[in-house]
């Protein structure tokens, strides 16, 4: 797949946007004109952009790059932070998920509050200021156990930024507790609280959920989650796990439904394409999905999302534990301008078969974007730059 992608690199970018552009469909160089311009793009037109294939891929490409440059400039970002699994006890059973465990299972673990604070004080040493928190959700855990990892994370280093808890994982608190969605936020945000990862998402349609995860939050407990914490001033990223059963459609139906909340909360932070990793997960071996996303896919997704979300959601990132450095580097080729996060501890891709490691030091990170002709910096979790490296 390297050399496959290499030689797409080679293709794509062998002439440039203005050269393509009168030899391909006129109603697709049409719409790519139109967004370029700076116009929105409609649901129906993304549609159509969602399909493209050959020469009106590339097009597609070369124009998220050309948006990106104009809309964010020429820097990669990415966050120096932990991943903190506390948890594998999970009693969802999502297909796509290879990481979560039964509480008797042999693998089982469910970390102490002694040993989150020990991973947070390391994480400090290192250079974090982000500690990224989600777990599986067991069945018998107490509601307030994330107000009190919360805690202990404060307690230990005061100023980390915590990165915490999934619409899926709030959803789970509500339930346990019998807060409403509003006080339990308030409750996690007075805490400690920084900010929401928009996972859980997968894809915002109830009928393709079904089959990902028949026990899985609904679309519109995912969007009252995160429109609820917007309000009250927790911002969260937005994500798209594409790749498996899905159709192009579901894609801009999901950007659309991003790009109207950002509309009216302004509390996403990026878009997060996450590929979907298929080896090690039962929706593979039963059939169920296709093997992963096609390098075209990988390709369309960033790209799409560049242009659909353009103005309302700058940040595209790559999740390079998922893409791999020769695909990730491709991604921010097609309108993707932030690397993630150097994690420390990924597990959850990793376990559903992934092979790209589960830490990139910041000096990997500096050598891949440089190779691209690019300027590396260091960020906070919302996109405050920390560092700009332009030498």
């Amino acid at each position: 797949m390297d050399e496959q992608v290499i030689a797409i690199e080679q293709e794509i970018f062998g002439q440039t946007l203005e050269e393509l552009l009168p030899s391909i469909d006129p109603a697709v160089a049409g719409l790519l004109e139109k967004a370029l311009a700076g116009s929105e793009v409609s649901r129906e037109e993304g549609y159509v952009l969602a399909e493209v294939e050959g020469p009106e891929l590339n097009a597609l490409v070369l124009t998220a790059d050309r948006i990106r440059q104009q809309r964010v400039g020429d820097v990669i970002t990415y966050v120096v932070n932990r991943n903190i699994n506390f948890t594998n006890v999970c009693f969802i059973g999502c297909r796509f998920c290879a990481f979560s465990t039964a509480r008797r299972a042999p693998d089982a673990y469910f970390l102490s509050f002694d040993e989150i604070k020990k991973r947070t004080f390391e994480a400090r040493e290192r250079g974090a200021t982000e500690v990224c928190v989600q777990g599986g959700l067991p069945r018998d855990l107490d509601g307030y156990h994330y107000r009190d990892i919360l805690m202990a994370i404060k307690e230990a280093v005061p100023d980390m930024h915590i990165h915490a808890f999934s619409p899926m994982e709030v959803v789970h608190g509500v339930d346990k507790t019998g807060l409403t969605t509003r006080d339990y936020l308030q409750m996690l945000k007075d805490h400690g609280l920084g900010s929401l990862p928009g996972t859980a998402a997968e894809v915002l349609d109830n009928e393709v959920r079904y089959v990902l995860s028949r026990q899985k939050l609904k679309v519109e407990q995912w969007v009252e989650v995160i429109k609820t914490a917007h309000s009250l001033g927790i911002p969260s990223t937005s994500t798209l796990m594409y790749g498996h059963v899905e159709e192009p459609r579901h894609w801009v139906n999901q950007m659309v439904l991003l790009r109207d909340i950002q509309k009216e909360t302004g509390g996403f932070t990026e878009f997060v394409p996450l590929g979907f990793v298929h080896f090690n997960t039962d929706l593979f071996r039963m059939g169920l999905s296709r093997p992963g996303p096609t390098i075209s896919e990988h390709l369309r997704v960033h790209a799409l999302g560049r242009l659909m979300l353009q103005g309302w959601i700058d940040n595209i990132q790559v999740s390079w534990v998922k893409l791999g450095e020769e695909m990730s580097q491709l991604c921010l080729m097609a309108g993707a301008n932030d690397y993630s996060g150097t994690l420390m501890d990924e597990n959850i891709s990793r376990l559903a078969g992934a092979t790209a490691g589960q830490y990139i030091p910041p000096e990997e990170f500096h050598r891949r974007i440089r190779a691209i002709g690019r300027i590396p910096a260091e960020r906070s979790t919302t996109y405050k730059l920390l560092r700009v490296y332009d030498n």
